[in-house]
């Protein structure tokens, strides 16, 4: 996965070949088919945060290390506002596969 590696915040060695945000695979997929579920972006959810305006996001992101940020993990939740400028967010577009393709 893509996460801080090296000392943080002063050096990342680029063990995973990435400084920023990775293509989404460049990682084998898990065992769902799905790439990219922890690290990389933490990934906007549906679902605000304990009431607030805040929205949840999962899955940590690449500026997370053992030393600051333990939270890489599906179901770790975090939270940010929705006018967020960051380059370690993003979202995750996902499809209902019990409805044919065309309905609602």
């Amino acid at each position: 996965m893509n996460v801080w590696q090296g000392t943080f915040p002063s050096e990342n060695t680029l063990g995973d070949g990435y400084l920023g945000t990775c293509p989404v695979d460049a990682f084998p997929a898990n065992g769902h088919g799905l790439h990219n579920t922890t690290g990389n972006v933490w990934e906007w959810c549906a679902d605000s945060f304990d009431g607030a305006q805040a929205m949840v996001t999962r899955g940590g992101s690449y500026l997370c290390h053992d030393s600051y940020c333990n939270r890489y993990r599906v179901a770790a939740r975090s939270s940010n506002t929705v006018d967020t400028s960051t380059g370690n967010m993003g979202f995750r577009c996902a499809r209902d596969h019990s409805k044919p393709e065309g309905t609602r």
